[in-house]
């Protein structure tokens, strides 16, 4: 019997971080729409307890927890909490990061360490904690870069060398771990999450225009290539780098 892109997460668990809004809570809709068990984590626990009951309406199966992806002592707990669950663990998604604007001279040391730790730090520690669980299932790792690693923006320089450090991480992961781990990262443009609240409307309407698809990304678009990168169907994808931003990154209009 062939597969089907309904049911080809059935009998999966997937443990989602940063998962209350935005891509997140979208990869756990799509995932569980899948068929996936989403286990729902981030540090905005009643966010991730409204994403996962949210699930469940919909007649998907989830769960959620709080998790501070930057404490290295939390992350065994979550991934025990899968596997108390439901006995493995299929599909890391690691989703933790944010922009932090201002040029390297306006940057104290707090800020710069804190940045790397949300956003590159938090994945080496959540891999470490999920590796056993994940070689045993022959399960993937998905992390969520961005066009920062591989473009030039002004102005977002710690955030630029944490999703460039992700890409390169991502890349020995998958050499390390060979035939018993996938490891890709979707690597988004402008997506329309929580990101986007206060930007003006001619800077959003000048983003869609510059984009070849003529429109900035939705937090669905994302979900998608996650699901995607996670599953069966990428078999013989890993150490990738999947740009997903309506083509703005090898357009050259201005």
């Amino acid at each position: 019997m062939s597969r089907t892109i309904a049911t080809r997460y059935a009998g999966h668990t997937a443990l989602l971080t940063a998962a209350a809004s935005g891509i997140g809570a979208a990869t756990a809709h799509r995932l569980a729409a899948e068929g996936a068990s989403v286990l729902v984590t981030d540090v905005d626990e009643e966010g991730a307890a409204r994403v996962a009951e949210e699930v469940r309406a919909k007649g998907g199966d989830a769960r959620h927890r709080a998790l501070d992806v930057t404490d290295p002592e939390a992350w065994p707990h979550a991934v025990r909490a899968a596997e108390q669950w439901t006995g493995r663990l299929d599909l890391l998604h690691l989703n933790a990061g944010r922009n932090l604007p201002g040029a390297v001279h306006e940057l104290d040391d707090a800020a710069w360490h804190g940045h790397l730790r949300l956003a590159l730090d938090s994945v080496f520690y959540g891999c470490r904690a999920a590796v056993p669980l994940l070689s045993a299932a022959r399960g993937a790792i998905v992390v969520t870069s961005s066009v920062h690693a591989v473009l030039g923006f002004s102005g977002f320089p710690a955030y630029a060398a944490a999703k460039g450090g992700v890409t390169a991480l991502v890349r020995q992961l998958a050499v390390e771990y060979g035939g018993r781990i996938r490891v890709n990262a979707v690597v988004p443009g402008a997506v329309d999450t929580g990101l986007w609240v206060d930007a003006p409307a001619e800077y959003r309407a000048r983003t869609a225009a510059r984009t070849p698809v003529g429109r900035i990304g939705e937090p669905e678009d994302i979900a998608a290539a996650v699901a995607f990168l996670g599953s069966a169907d990428a078999a013989f994808v890993t150490g990738q780098n999947l740009v997903v931003d309506g083509g703005r990154s090898i357009s050259a209009d201005e």
